[in-house]
């Protein structure tokens, strides 16, 4: 057993789901562990008196850099900015950090897939991992994917070190600090805008997706949207075999779309693995996703052989164009996972029939103008709410449908919402915003909704 001296230590900063996983498996290790944040909020005070009861040292409302400075490892939530003091007053003292994942990667003895890019990689890491646990695949899903999907990545290194496979979610901000993580198999879904409330330009926010293609190395296979110019841009000159994907023209090696069949070629000839009908999740986009997923699990060694079967098993995740009810003629679609303005452009255009948008939540500096063209012709009214309510409202303002501002509930703004709705509408929760004015996450936002509309159904009887 190694002495006090000899056990490395290990500072953990910030104290979310991610640090606090982190913390634990640090823990586990044997590490002594210090973990500090600036909050010191109920939820935040509760993790820190576990962990305290577990031998960690806890400091909240503040940090003490002498601490954290002196650390073996210091492991940074995603959830800390790069701008914060704490992380400014490390750098200044030419100290490093690594990222919650890059850190659980030390202790993941198996093969890793990452997924990361701006839209639909929560849908493609759990298809992907589904299609593999299909195909008798021992599989570890987990990372950004969040809720009820799958835990961080430190948790499964701690409970499934030895897994067949790790399908892992990341996103810009884990990737950002990441140092020998290194994928067997990476996924770039596409590249957009998003978290302009966090970087400064896109070029910014796109440089930390590029970490992924940084990691890997000549033995990774990369899985990448041919129809997206920035995504092959990016991987240009990157070591490694590569797979792509395709609604528009055949994609060889790779997987396309042709008519409505899902086709694949990994070098071996072309064969029709399902149908488009045999896909549950709505939205063309979705078919694109499910195409990256195929491509991943047959990258990962996977018999796509039961693929069909798979793809009819697997359900609709929840907040991603989520059917959730009928009132009066109108279905409620709850898309509160779309967090930007790709995502919620997606969205309208994966619907028929006229559309009644709920749009709103914490301004994360997108311009909301981007979605005329996916609402022209298809939407009926706009209803903009919340912190960038008003910047919303203006920008949308004049571009086709009538737009209205509330400023109050959310139970207010999804009323208004019902009065610009008429029989054979959808009532589209799209916010293409983050949802922290109103609600704890996007999940909380959706069930908020999903509550809604079965009240609203309730009444209606």
């Amino acid at each position: 057993m190694k002495s006090e001296n000899e056990r490395e230590t290990i500072a953990v900063i910030g104290l979310g789901a991610s640090g606090d996983a982190a913390a634990r498996l640090a823990l586990a290790k044997g590490a002594r562990v210090h973990v500090t944040d600036a909050s010191s909020e109920d939820a935040v005070a509760a993790r820190g008196a576990a962990l305290r009861d577990l031998g960690a040292e806890i400091r909240l409302g503040g940090h003490e850099l002498e601490k954290i400075a002196a650390a073996d490892t210091v492991v940074v939530s995603p959830g800390i900015p790069p701008t914060a003091a704490v992380l400014a007053a490390l750098r200044a003292r030419g100290v490093d950090w690594i990222s919650e994942p890059e850190f659980a990667s030390r202790f993941i003895q198996g093969p890793l897939t990452i997924v990361t890019g701006t839209n639909g990689k929560t849908t493609t890491a759990a298809l992907s991992a589904h299609l593999l646990r299909e195909a008798g695949v021992d599989v570890a899903l987990g990372g950004n994917i969040g809720g009820s999907l799958g835990p961080p990545a430190s948790t499964l290194a701690a409970n499934r070190p030895s897994a067949e496979r790790f399908v892992l979610e990341l996103s810009s901000f884990q990737l950002a600090d990441i140092r020998d993580l290194t994928p067997d198999v990476g996924v770039m879904t596409n590249l957009g805008v998003d978290h302009m409330d966090r970087y400064a330009t896109v070029e910014d926010y796109h440089r930390d997706k590029r970490r992924l293609f940084d990691a890997g190395d000549d033995n990774t296979t990369w899985v990448l949207n041919g129809d997206d110019g920035a995504v092959l841009e990016m991987a240009r000159g990157v070591p490694g075999p590569r797979l792509t994907f395709s609604l528009e023209t055949s994609a060889v090696p790779g997987a396309w779309l042709d008519t409505d069949r899902l086709m694949v070629d990994t070098g071996r000839g072309a064969r029709r693995v399902a149908e488009a009908a045999d896909v549950r999740l709505v939205g063309r986009h979705n078919i694109a996703n499910t195409l990256a997923a195929l491509l991943a699990a047959a990258a990962s060694g996977a018999s796509l052989d039961g693929a069909r079967r798979a793809l009819r098993s697997f359900a609709p995740l929840p907040h991603r164009l989520e059917p959730v009810g009928t009132v009066d003629g109108v279905r409620w679609v709850n898309d509160s996972k779309a967090t930007n303005v790709a995502a919620a452009a997606g969205a309208l255009g994966s619907l028929n029939g006229p559309v009644v948008l709920l749009v709103g939540g914490t301004d994360k500096g997108e311009d909301f103008g981007d979605l005329a063209d996916a609402m022209r012709g298809r939407t009926r009214a706009v209803v903009a709410y919340g912190a960038a309510g008003p910047r919303a409202a203006a920008e949308m303002a004049g571009r086709g449908p009538p737009v209205e501002c509330v400023d109050g509930t959310f139970e207010e703004v999804v009323e208004a919402g019902r009065r610009f709705a008429r029989a054979g509408d959808t009532l589209l929760l799209a916010p293409a915003c983050s949802s922290f004015d109103m609600f704890e996450n996007y999940e909380a936002r959706g069930a908020a909704f999903r509550a809604l509309a079965s009240e609203a159904a309730r009444a209606a009887r």
